[in-house]
């Protein structure tokens, strides 16, 4: 099965509520509808409901299934804007401010995932990168285990001539441009969660570099093998090659002949990259050269899923990533309560 089926059949066994404020676009309702009726997602809609109900009548989208919800007319909106004035005054914002920012739909959604009314978060097909990730770290917050939001693409290897088959993590590609060894630790150390959530196996690491365990000296070199020392010393049973090129972290003969006391044997399934060059390059020729599909990019570290689209995202597009931000919230969930609510449904 390939990995995408997988993670929408996860979401289907225990389908989130999803919320999407970007309602008017003909994509966006496509991939609602579709969600809605496979049961992959509970699906909110925030936005005006009128201009809505229109964009969903011309481009002949049946909304039953699905919650609208308008921040002009919500019960909910003034105290959303209450918390976000609390949550903002001492950086100057006003009540004024709070209250426009919370009747927006963006700004409404990301505190529904906050105070729990939704699961999890999916926007970008209209809204900018910067403002998706910018609004989602303010509001929804940084897990308290990380010190950053970071990024990663999931990406599939299911076609015949794909001789590795399966789901592979990329990070980060699209977010943080030059982390340091610190940093390029946290990014590991989410895409290890998000490894676990969404491949559904045990992560297997690699920190790619030019160098194989000290083949090359360069302080470019040092920052991946200290940020590998911070891995193992936050997580001693997570298996980890570092520092290491792709092709001692993918192929298992190559990894035998050049990477000392290997834990990962050239079985990697999640590639953190030494900065967002090689990231963001990484990914695109794994794409467009090596055939993979892209999902994302996506983000990690927040205190709740919040995901973010290419404004040159299909329906499909997003309808694939509300099955990973549905996962998402399952895994956040169960970590939160200790229980799985794949536990409690057949």
């Amino acid at each position: 099965m390939k990995a995408i089926h997988r993670i929408i059949d996860t979401a289907r066994r225990a389908p989130m509520r999803i919320v999407l404020c970007e309602s008017e676009d003909a994509r966006v309702l496509t991939a609602a509808a579709r969600a809605t009726r496979e049961g992959v997602a509970r699906i909110l809609l925030v936005g005006d409901i009128g201009k809505t109900q229109r964009a969903a009548e011309a481009a002949h989208i049946d909304l039953a299934g699905m919650e609208l919800i308008d921040p002009a007319t919500s019960p909910l909106t003034d105290a959303f804007a209450e918390t976000w004035y609390g949550m903002r005054e001492k950086k100057g914002m006003t009540r004024e401010q709070a209250a426009e920012e919370m009747r927006a739909p963006l700004g409404f959604a990301n505190m529904m995932v906050r105070l729990g009314h939704a699961d999890g978060s999916v926007a970008g097909a209209v809204n900018t990168t910067a403002d998706v990730v910018r609004m989602a770290i303010q509001i929804i917050g940084v897990q308290p285990s990380f010190k950053l939001v970071s990024s990663f693409f999931l990406m599939m290897l299911c076609e015949p001539f794909h001789t590795m088959k399966g789901g592979l993590i990329f990070s980060d590609c699209a977010l943080v441009v030059d982390p340091d060894a610190a940093q390029l630790a946290q990014i590991a150390l989410a895409a290890a969660d998000s490894a676990s959530a969404l491949l559904m196996e045990p992560p297997r690491v690699a920190m790619l570099s030019f160098s194989t365990s000290g083949s090359a000296k360069h302080a470019a070199v040092d920052k991946v093998v200290q940020a590998t020392h911070l891995v193992q010393a936050a997580r001693p049973e997570l298996a980890i090659d570092g520092d290491v090129q792709l092709d001692a972290a993918i192929v298992a003969e190559i990894a035998q002949r050049k990477v000392v006391h290997s834990q990962v044997e050239g079985h990697a399934n999640t590639l953190i990259f030494p900065n967002l060059d090689a990231g963001n390059i990484g990914y695109k020729l794994a794409e467009r050269i090596g055939g993979a599909k892209a999902i994302g990019p996506l983000l990690q570290g927040l205190n709740r899923p919040a995901n973010d689209l290419s404004r040159g995202c299909s329906a499909d597009d997003i309808y694939y990533v509300i099955g990973v931000t549905c996962v998402q919230a399952q895994a956040a969930q169960a970590k939160l309560t200790g229980i799985s609510p794949l536990a409690t449904r057949p």
